[in-house]
């Protein structure tokens, strides 16, 4: 009883936890006061594919994580501005497999460094890590989520739950954000700026 009893706790406290969690990219924003998102480099060299792993490419990995990122933070429109710097390391895009002997599980292992315009420095002393998976609403434990899915969806799953989770990381850090009066809001174009840095690599 008591083992079934705690099951039961954990699921619920699972349950509680994606309640709380904002999964919709779309939804209701996050409060970071006065963030606003500037460039967002992502950068996919020499990346490791785990075992049991469909192909991807560096830019297919690297274009579905900025399209996340922007996706999630693209709306923010503080007067602050801050840049992303973003290097994927490792990625797992789950094969098929037999269901409930062996169901491979899709990951993405990425790090995240946050750059304030305003004085030109890195908000963390090291990068922080993600390791992301598919997501609680994405979950395929009985058949697995590369029968479940074919590449191009676990790969957005595993990018749009990625996003999520850098914006949970920021919500931990508000203070960062706090807004300065005395600060002028910095103009900047978000899509020309995207095509200058394409256009010099």
């Amino acid at each position: 009883m008591l083992t079934t009893a705690r099951r039961l706790m954990a699921v619920c406290l699972l349950t509680l936890a994606a309640a709380c969690t904002n999964v919709d990219p779309d939804g209701a924003l996050v409060p970071l006061g006065d963030f606003r998102l500037g460039h967002n480099i992502v950068r996919a060299i020499d990346v490791q594919k785990g075992p049991f792993s469909r192909n991807a490419t560096e830019d297919e990995l690297s274009q579905a994580l900025a399209a996340a990122v922007e996706q999630r933070f693209g709306r923010y429109d503080g007067d602050g501005l801050y840049h992303f710097g973003i290097s994927i390391g490792g990625y797992v895009l789950a094969q098929p497999g037999l269901p409930v002997v062996y169901t491979p599980k899709s990951v993405m292992i990425f790090d995240v460094n946050i750059y304030d315009n305003a004085t030109g420095q890195k908000l963390t002393d090291k990068p922080h890590r993600i390791t992301t998976f598919e997501g609680l609403e994405n979950s395929a434990p009985i058949i697995g989520s590369g029968i479940a899915r074919g590449k191009d969806e676990q790969l957005a799953n595993l990018t749009r739950e990625g996003a999520r989770l850098i914006q949970d990381w920021l919500g931990q850090n508000r203070d960062w954000f706090v807004p300065d009066p005395e600060t002028p809001r910095t103009p900047f174009d978000r899509v020309a700026e995207k095509a200058r840095v394409a256009a010099l690599n």
